[in-house]
């Protein structure tokens, strides 16, 4: 019996070549898609599964008024929190503090430094290499090596590294080796290449709303993790309270701080802040919908080819019953032919997936490799599900035929199987225009952010950070006077400039600022800490008021430059603003006097709100060690040699024996829309995917229906009827249905497209062209389709289907 149902299901496919080759193919691109962002999904989720008892480890978040959620804490919150919840077992801190320069003897390595705790290894235990990790990190001279790490500085002798000092050029310390670490194989956030004991505890034990380091608790099994988490908070409250009294502030009643605690095994995708190296959860998923729909299109077209084909096994079916053979057997006859072309689809899907895994890593920067076992598992068994889904429907309907019908040819034209395969094409239409429709509304948002004014003006200009650091005997502000002098020389060089935050990195420091009249108007700003050149260095338009003047000392000591949002979260508009005065969080009481108001800079990219910015004299206070760059602007004339004169200098003045790194500034702040510019290219593909699919579904569907009608179209040629009208009459029902499709994918497009916008600070309003785009393109597309085989059908010969009427 199966031999025979073999033979049946392989004749079959010969004879609809087509439409096999298409249901093969569409299957195939449509499981390949979904496979690859599938995979995406499961490999964001593994972060932390090789951490024992992770269920009960947990990453520490703070909500505040002036800062939002934040995933940094304070040291006392941490520590003084283990002491006080009896919950807490464990606790420690993290911060990966960028790459620095450690050599032993004549071997150097620039590698990525992290600053913790002794207790990091209780929660988080690398695997152990050589050394011990009790102590490792008991006082500020020592340090734990990552295996590679350490055979990068002793070569093959690493193994004996514990006990040997080396030495830590960036900042002139030296360490001794106490342990060596494996880092994890399978994913993680935690990958320091050296760890050593944060330097700046001591004078952080009493700082309460310092948020600087990110903290993380080991809770006993069984704790109530949300009553934890008021304890927290209140605790965090209090602590509020003290410091509004300290600082003379008030306390924002409405917007209490809070606490979070997120399980690390969800922190990757589920962290409420920025979290550490966080995946972007909305996106994946809405590529995992929007792959899923691709995949369902791929099995409409499949059930839609498969009913339509309806009319030529009609017969076949009723002989079969009529010798006796069961509903049942036909059903599995039906669901076996169509897992047949899905198994084949299943297998061409993975090897196209193999062939373009590297690309997709490499668009998404990432090393997802496809060897997890539970991958092929769970792909299994959504085989199986997906073919009996779209196996189920045709099965039964072929099976349902009455033998008496189907033997005297009547089947075709019964209003059931019209209905079902319209009702099939209209939804596979639906999800073709729903794609046509967010991809063109994605577009034109990612267009409207690149088309901005932005502020300021960047190109030409490049900027350089420094590598080699240190905050003590303000080296760092004496570093960046000695490269703005020396850079300056440079031939090729027009300007040179520096500032504490940098223009597409966001915030590096942020404190409160107070009204001087009403200090309950508190506003949470940026810390603009600027060379006296750096608003004539971007061109930053001043809506009124002036510069500050290096040559006044009341400018240099006490004035101000605001950008227009900071004014008005005080109440000002740009003229009222000037010579208003306000204190600062950042210099403890005293005033600054507002001078100018400038336009606002975007410093964190478009898509979130512009922040609150003071600029100010950078040599003024201690923000001067956050002075960590340099910003140069090249003459047009020369730019790749000035590039090389600077490279040259970098390398044997700067910085020898440090990587030479710069980033143009307007490239710099681009990355910023990387993350949608991302989305905007994987919608595109995805449209084009679901386009190729619906309508080459499209054209075998109807030049099955049309081939059904051929008898029609020669009757009518016989009439007398013109070509131009048999092409219409074959077509206009298909444009009905795709018309009926646009109207009914509106408001799910409108839906989907409004919650995507509302993720923008800065967005575009909800335009009406790109549905309208939709409806014509997909006319358009629906009748090229159609009309081509609708033609082809004009030419027949009318012997061949008269001859027997």
């Amino acid at each position: 019996m199966l031999k025979n149902w073999l033979k049946i299901a392989f004749i079959n496919y010969r004879k609809n070549w087509l439409s096999t080759i298409i249901n093969v193919l569409g299957l195939s691109v449509g499981l390949c898609v979904f496979l690859l962002i599938y995979i995406h999904w499961q490999d964001e989720k593994s972060y932390e599964q090789w951490v024992p008892n992770n269920e009960d480890i947990y990453f520490v978040e703070n909500k505040s008024a002036a800062f939002g959620v934040m995933s940094s804490s304070s040291y006392p919150e941490i520590f003084v929190s283990k002491e006080k919840f009896s919950e807490i077992e464990d606790a420690t801190i993290y911060n990966d503090w960028g790459k620095e320069k450690l050599s032993f003897g004549g071997n150097s390595a620039y590698v990525t430094g992290s600053a913790s705790v002794d207790s990091f290894f209780r929660l988080f235990p690398f695997e152990k290499v050589s050394g011990n990790f009790q102590g490792a990190l008991s006082d500020n001279g020592k340090v734990a090596l990552s295996e590679k790490t350490a055979r990068l500085l002793f070569g093959d002798d690493y193994l004996n590294a514990v006990g040997k000092s080396i030495k830590n050029d960036s900042k002139s310390i030296e360490y001794v080796v106490t342990a060596i670490y494996k880092l994890p194989e399978s994913n993680t956030v935690f990958q320091p290449d050296f760890i050593y004991k944060n330097p700046y505890l001591e004078q952080s034990k009493d700082q309460w709303t310092s948020f600087s380091y990110n903290g993380f608790f080991r809770l006993k099994p069984g704790t109530d993790v949300k009553a934890l988490e008021n304890k927290l908070s209140t605790l965090m409250q209090q602590q509020d309270v003290i410091s509004a009294k300290k600082w003379g502030y008030d306390v924002d009643k409405k917007n209490p701080p809070l606490v979070y605690l997120t399980s690390i095994r969800k922190m990757k995708l589920d962290a409420k802040s920025e979290g550490i190296n966080k995946g972007d959860k909305k996106s994946i998923l809405i590529l995992l919908t929007l792959s899923a729909l691709i995949l369902l299109l791929s099995g409409i077209n499949l059930i839609n080819l498969k009913t339509a084909q309806a009319s030529q096994r009609a017969k076949e079916v009723g002989v079969r019953k009529v010798v006796g053979s069961s509903k049942s057997k036909l059903v599995l006859q039906f669901l076996l032919e169509t897992f047949l072309i899905c198994l084949v689809a299943y297998v061409i899907a993975f090897a196209m997936v193999e062939l373009f895994l590297p690309s997709y890593n490499k668009f998404l920067n990432k090393e997802i490799k496809l060897n997890n076992l539970s991958l092929f598992i769970y792909t299994g068994l959504l085989l199986l599900v997906f073919s009996l889904f779209s196996g189920l429907i045709p099965a039964l309907y072929l099976s349902n035929f009455k033998p008496i019908n189907t033997l005297k040819g009547n089947f075709a034209r019964s209003r059931q199987g019209v209905w079902l395969r319209n009702s099939i094409l209209t939804l596979q239409l639906i999800i073709s225009s729903f794609f046509i429709i967010c991809s063109l509304i994605i577009h034109t948002q990612v267009k409207f952010m690149m088309n901005k004014d932005l502020g300021f003006k960047g190109d030409q200009a490049i900027q350089i950070n420094f590598k080699k650091m240190n905050w003590e005997n303000n080296f760092n502000v004496k570093k960046y006077k000695w490269l703005k002098s020396e850079v300056s020389r440079i031939s090729g060089v027009t300007d040179v400039t520096g500032s504490v935050n940098s223009i597409g990195n966001g915030s590096a420091n942020a404190s409160i600022a107070k009204k001087l009249t009403d200090t309950t108007k508190t506003v949470q700003t940026m810390l603009g800490g600027i060379d006296e050149n750096f608003l004539r260095f971007y061109d930053v338009k001043f809506l009124s008021g002036r510069d500050l003047d290096w040559k006044k000392t009341s400018d240099t000591i006490s004035g101000a430059v605001v950008n227009e949002t900071f004014a008005g979260k005080l109440g000002y508009n740009p003229k009222t603003a000037l010579d208003k005065e306000f204190f600062t969080g950042w210099d403890g009481k005293k005033k600054y006097k507002i001078l100018g108001v400038v336009k606002d800079i975007n410093y964190a990219g478009v898509e979130q709100q512009v922040m609150p910015i003071v600029y100010f004299n950078y040599d003024r206070n201690w923000v001067k060690n956050n002075m960590n760059n340099i910003q140069i602007k090249l003459s047009k004339d020369d730019i790749n040699g000035t590039l090389e004169r600077i490279k040259e200098f970098w390398l044997t003045k700067a910085e020898p024996g440090y990587p030479y790194e710069f980033q143009f500034v307007d490239k710099q702040f681009a990355k910023t829309f990387e993350k949608f510019q991302k989305q905007q290219t994987l919608f595109t593909i995805l449209n084009i995917v679901v386009l190729v699919i619906a309508l080459l579904g499209l054209f075998a569907l109807s030049s099955l229906l049309i081939e059904q009608k051929l008898k029609d179209v020669a009757i009518k040629k016989t009439l007398g009827a013109d070509e131009r009208t048999i092409v219409w009459d074959l077509t206009k029902r298909f444009l009905i249905i795709c018309v009926i499709a646009v109207l009914i994918s509106i408001p799910f497009g409108y839906y989907a497209m409004n919650e995507w916008l509302m993720d923008f600070s800065y967005r575009i309003d909800m335009p009406i062209w790109p549905y309208v785009l939709s409806m014509i393109s997909l006319l358009i597309l629906t009748f090229v389709v159609v009309s081509f085989k609708a033609y082809r059908a004009t030419k027949i010969n009318l012997v061949k289907y008269l001859k027997y009427e």
